[in-house]
Formats: structure tokens, C-alpha cells, sequence
């Protein structure tokens, strides 16, 4: 299969370890997956994560070879992808998009606050609970930097026990409204969903047509 880009993918597990998702999955899609690690919480608090991701990309865009450069991640990791694909690696438009699968995005939201009462990663990743008008919380919030029009994948399961479903719907309404292409997924099921589901299989097919050369 020709390649028609490169996906750096940025693994889950709470900002606190490594999921064993790998997005290989991803590469039947024609896109060649480079897998990368950050630093966890107990090692370092929020940004650290992000400067950690934009160091690998940048080595990824390196060695594509002139294909273009998205960025992918499932839960923690999903987070991380939307963060350096709005703020952008170097400048802001310099992702070709994003792949998110069942990412944490809003620290404040009702029904993540509810659900993860008690064990909250957002806690850990900032270093205190998150408070409106504290800037970490702000920083860390995925809606506060919406606005540069890179196109994105967001796929949920609406049994998900680990981040509620919500979390996707609310920032698809805040890409909406800043401009940005959307395609949004929300289906049966919880959290860590197989990526070569045929229903998440085409769904990421889909969204890639739009940003991608054809195949």
C-alpha cells in the first residue's frame, strides 16, 4: 500500500502509564505509525507532556519525507494529539489533523467531575484538583485553543466508564464554532475500543479522505 502520510501516535493511560494500544491499526490505512512516549505524572506536572509530544513529532516530520504529518492517540493520548494539532508543533497550521479516540478534553465538565470523583487524572497531570480561573486548568483544557481550522477525528463509546461521552460532544460543539472540519463518532461501546472495528475502521477512512492525498 502506497503510504499517503505519517501518524505519530501517542499512547493512553492517564498521563500515569502506558496502554497497551499501539495504533497499528492505523497503518491500514496507508499511513505510516510512529509510536512515542511523555513523560508520566509522577515524573513531571502539565506541560511537560506537550513539550514531550512536540519534540517527537518534530523527529517524525523529519523523517516523513515530505508526507504529511497527523497526529493520533487514543484517551490520555488522544488529549495530548488535540493539544499539539490546534496549538501546532512549530506554527499553528502545521498538522494535517488529528485523530482523537476517546479523549479526556475538559477537567470542569459535570460528567467528568461525577464519574471521576475521588481519581481524577486531570489532578495528577496539573498537580491539584482543577479550579475554574486557575491557568494550569485553562492551559490543560483542550477547548481553550481551538481556532486554527485543523481538521479533526473524534470517536466515543457512549458506555465509556473512563471519560463520558460528553466530553467529546462538548468539543465537537467548540470546534464547530471556531471553524474547524469535524468528524465526530459517537457508538456503542466503552473505552479502548478496537481501532480496526469496522465501524471505527471507516469512520477513520472517512475523515482521512478529507485531509489526505488519495490513496
Amino acid at each position: 500500500m502506497t503510504e499517503r502520510g505519517v501518524v505519530l501516535w501517542i499512547h493512553g493511560g492517564g498521563w500515569r502509564a502506558r496502554s497497551s494500544e499501539d495504533g497499528a491499526a492505523l497503518a491500514a490505512h496507508g499511513l505510516r505509525v510512529v509510536p512515542t512516549t511523555y513523560r508520566f505524572v509522577h515524573e513531571a506536572h502539565w506541560p511537560a507532556q506537550l513539550d514531550d509530544v512536540r519534540a517527537a513529532a518534530r523527529r517524525a516530520r523529519a523523517e516523513a519525507g515530505g508526507l504529511p504529518l497527523l497526529v493520533a492517540g487514543d484517551s490520555a493520548g488522544g488529549m495530548l494529539a488535540l493539544h499539539l494539532a490546534l496549538r501546532g508543533v512549530d506554527e499553528p497550521h502545521d498538522v494535517a489533523g488529528a485523530l482523537a479516540y476517546w479523549p479526556p478534553v475538559d477537567p470542569l465538565g459535570s460528567d467528568w467531575k461525577r464519574l471521576r470523583d475521588g481519581d481524577d487524572p486531570f489532578a495528577d497531570l496539573i498537580g491539584h484538583p482543577p479550579v475554574a480561573g486557575d491557568p494550569a486548568t485553562l492551559d490543560a483544557t483542550v477547548a481553550t485553543h481551538v481556532g486554527n481550522r485543523v481538521p479533526v477525528l473524534l470517536v466515543q463509546g457512549v458506555d465509556d466508564r473512563s471519560v463520558p461521552a460528553t466530553q467529546a460532544v462538548g468539543l465537537t460543539g467548540a470546534l464547530l464554532a471556531a471553524g474547524h472540519p469535524v468528524h465526530s463518532w459517537i457508538t456503542h461501546g466503552g473505552h479502548a475500543l478496537p481501532l480496526d472495528r469496522p465501524d471505527l475502521h471507516a469512520v477513520t477512512a472517512a475523515f482521512l479522505d478529507t485531509v489526505l492525498p488519495p490513496a
